[in-house]
């Protein structure tokens, strides 16, 4: 099940070419995952400014402190990609998001309209002020962090909360310049359940 449409419109790399350490981590992707994400290819065409961007996106989504689940963060992806017109991230994270959550639905609640979306009280209260990061961060203010805290998060998870948001806006950016094409293995992710090997 492969599209013929190109998966970047700059050129993208052949595996071979690249630099060892991008090739080490891709491959461990693709044996991971049983495929290669497309944004790995695509934004290997700047080996440089990839090794930048995956220390960053390691920086805030591996790591074990705060208290938002990987889950958490990959709503916070889905919502803002989506005020953003991202197809790539919504796509590719809406499918990350349904595999932690357990759930087939909720990405594509989270997409179209977080407030609706069946979620909790405490992550809507962190979509909201992820939204407002994204779409209106010169006007936070002091009660947008102090609605958070009524949810028990704290001043370090807003700083990660708005740097996911933050990151992700780039990101988004680079995925629509670059015409950058999901995966069709992401559409069916989490929504049917996997084959037993």
């Amino acid at each position: 099940m492969s599209s013929p449409a190109p998966i970047s419109r700059y050129p993208v790399p052949e595996l071979k070419d690249l630099p060892p350490d991008l090739r080490e981590r891709i491959l461990e992707v693709q044996a991971k995952a049983g495929f290669v994400p497309n944004v790995f290819l695509a934004l290997a065409h700047r080996p440089a400014e990839w090794r930048a961007f995956m220390a960053y996106h390691d920086a805030l989504l591996l790591k074990d402190t705060g208290s938002l689940s990987k889950g958490e963060r990959e709503m916070i992806i889905v919502a803002t990609s989506a005020a953003n017109q991202c197809l790539y991230c919504v796509v590719a994270h809406g499918a990350i998001l349904r595999v932690y959550e357990k759930q087939p639905l909720v990405a594509d609640q989270v997409a179209v309209n977080h407030r609706k979306a069946d979620i909790t009280p405490r992550q809507r209260a962190m979509l909201d002020f992820a939204m407002k990061v994204c779409t209106d961060s010169h006007r936070l203010e002091e009660a947008d962090f102090e609605a958070l805290r009524a949810h028990g998060f704290s001043d370090e998870d807003a700083w990660d909360i708005g740097a996911i948001t933050a990151f992700f806006g780039l990101s988004n950016r680079m995925a629509n310049l670059t015409g950058m094409r999901p995966n069709d293995e992401f559409y069916l992710m989490g929504r049917v359940p996997r084959a037993k090997a």
